[in-house]
């Protein structure tokens, strides 16, 4: 490919800037959120925000989203551009204190996010191959759901839909609460050929929801969760 010399000098210009580089370099080892890039990099999230735009448009980084989060990473289809070429060559050559310091933020940040993803979502989409507190329940339901015709149907603190699943084809419908985004992910991808069911992302302490309408509300290990279980049973 052939560049203008204006060309050219917009893409020397894109990664001689150091915030950029050590983004880059950062996403290149992991996805992170711009709070996780802030509190690495200890810059003002506008200015994270800023570059992460710049580097989008050179095609360098990607977003995907997962709930509420959006996480960045570098892209594989950027290494083959002419500006992944100069990057690649730069990145080589470079030796400087402050990415030691980088890296090292970067593994505690990622070490703190593991560390507070709970146990529902760590196995989110994969549930009911793991053990779980009770799990005996299961066994039991596929026993008996042959029996039976449950209607309209409240989930509450759904997981990744694993219960769902189960009574999908014996209920009218079925509403899922769960307040984990990851969570809720899981369950419409699980559920998503499920028309009668809705999954929705809410706290099942102030449900969104009329519980006149449901025939029946399931709320499977959830209640071992919560400080204030009364409020769950009277919401």
């Amino acid at each position: 490919m052939s560049l203008t010399l204006e060309q050219s000098t917009a893409l020397c210009r894109l990664l001689a800037d150091g915030t950029r580089v050590r983004l880059l370099l950062l996403l290149e080892g992991q996805e992170l959120t711009v709070a996780e890039l802030v509190q690495i990099t200890r810059l003002a999230q506008s200015r994270v925000s800023t570059h992460l735009s710049r580097l989008q448009r050179a095609g360098l980084v990607s977003q995907r989203r997962e709930g509420a989060a959006a996480y960045y990473g570098a892209t594989a289809a950027g290494r083959g551009s002419v500006v992944g070429g100069l990057w690649d060559l730069l990145r080589e050559q470079l030796t400087d204190a402050q990415l030691r310091v980088d890296r090292e933020r970067a593994a505690e940040v990622v070490r703190a996010r593991q560390r507070a993803q709970t146990w529902a979502e760590s196995v989110a989409g994969r549930m009911e191959r793991h053990y779980s507190p009770g799990r005996t329940w299961e066994a039991t339901a596929r026993a008996l759901i042959g029996l039976l015709e449950l209607g309209d149907v409240l989930d509450v603190a759904c997981g990744d839909g694993v219960l769902a699943e189960l009574l999908v084809g014996h209920a009218r419908s079925i509403a899922g609460v769960d307040i984990s985004p990851t969570l809720i992910g899981a369950a419409r991808e699980r559920l998503k050929s499920a028309a009668h069911v809705t999954l929705l992302e809410a706290d099942m302490h102030a449900l969104p929801l009329e519980a006149a309408r449901f025939d029946h509300v399931f709320v499977m290990h959830a209640l071992a969760y919560s400080r204030r279980p009364l409020d769950v049973l009277v919401s």
